[in-house]
């Protein structure tokens, strides 16, 4: 069966709703939030509005459009025009889950669903590097199809509401990297699934991680020479073809560490590793810890939820 490399790094990542809300703006403002780290997204439903995201030019979002950040840094939301001062404004909540900016029952110039989420990955800052720094995606109506059900999920009380909003939030996820017109020009694993060549050797390295692959052996798989394929993937993907097979491996291993189900020896051989001891040396040298001791901790902290936080900005 073909391995889809996006579907397995978002699957891998356990995206899960942190916080969302509807925020409806009228006349100038200007919010600025935190660099968090944690992955945030916007959906504009009506209006516009001028996004700066640090370290990237500003943006103009509109109706239809989707921003996400996966790991967010200092982020700064104005209205168009923007206000003549550096004041920043605070939301008032109108409601579970509403906010406005703006004379209570006035008109509405901007519309927009934004939110945080969180990797339950233990792996999560491994493989976020993997996903373009900023994505968005402009005028598709699904987003904002897709983004009313990630808030009907989260601000109800319905059996199996956790596994919905996973799905929900996969979902989003895979739209938003496949759709995005920014993520073509910036390195990533969506940029190198793009590149026809390199398609090609990512999803061999995603079918047999565990084959003994050489630079020679991947740049046959996409029909380059050693010193063209490895230059191209290095600047389309942002990683050097071996960094990030085992980048990948990895995450696995990890990933089969929490789930306890195989010994040692059986996943060692799944990442590549010829012996149990080779796997563990490279593991505790990746992760800081042995592979007994870290699927002993990443299972406990899978274990409790993460508590929901209140953003009122």
């Amino acid at each position: 069966m073909a391995v889809d490399p996006l579907t397995e790094l978002v699957t891998l990542l356990q995206p899960s709703v942190r916080f969302s809300k509807l925020v409806e703006c009228f006349g100038p403002w200007k919010i600025r939030r935190p660099g968090t780290g944690d992955p945030f997204f916007c959906a504009v439903l009506e209006g516009r509005c001028r996004t700066v995201v640090k370290g990237h030019p500003p943006l103009i979002l509109e109706a239809g459009d989707f921003l996400l950040v996966p790991a967010m840094h200092d982020l700064t939301n104005e209205s168009v025009p923007a206000p003549e001062d550096e004041t920043t404004t605070v939301p008032v909540q109108d409601g579970k889950g509403r906010f406005r900016i703006g004379p209570e029952g006035g008109p509405v110039d901007l519309r927009m669903r934004i939110g945080h989420c969180r990797f339950a990955s233990p792996d999560a800052a491994l493989l976020v590097p993997l996903l373009p720094s900023v994505v968005v995606a402009r005028g598709e109506p699904r987003f904002a199809t897709l983004m009313q059900l990630v808030a009907d999920e989260t601000h109800a009380d319905r059996p199996a509401r956790e596994l919905v909003l996973e799905r929900l939030l996969e979902v989003l996820l895979i739209e938003a990297l496949r759709s995005g017109d920014e993520t073509a020009a910036m390195p990533g694993l969506a940029r190198g699934l793009a590149d026809m060549r390199l398609a090609a050797a990512l999803h061999a390295m995603h079918a047999h991680p565990e084959r003994a692959w050489t630079i020679a052996d991947l740049a046959g798989e996409a029909s380059l020479s050693r010193a063209a394929f490895f230059s191209r993937f290095d600047r389309i993907v942002g990683l050097k073809p071996m960094e990030y097979l085992f980048a990948w491996r990895m995450a696995l291993a990890g990933r089969l560490l929490c789930e306890r189900e195989l010994g040692l020896d059986e996943v060692a051989e799944r990442v590549g590793y010829s012996s149990a001891s080779t796997f563990s040396v490279a593991f505790a040298r990746h992760t800081g810890e042995t592979p007994a001791r870290y699927g002993r901790l990443q299972t406990g902290r899978l274990s409790r939820p993460a508590p929901e936080t209140v953003d009122a900005g």
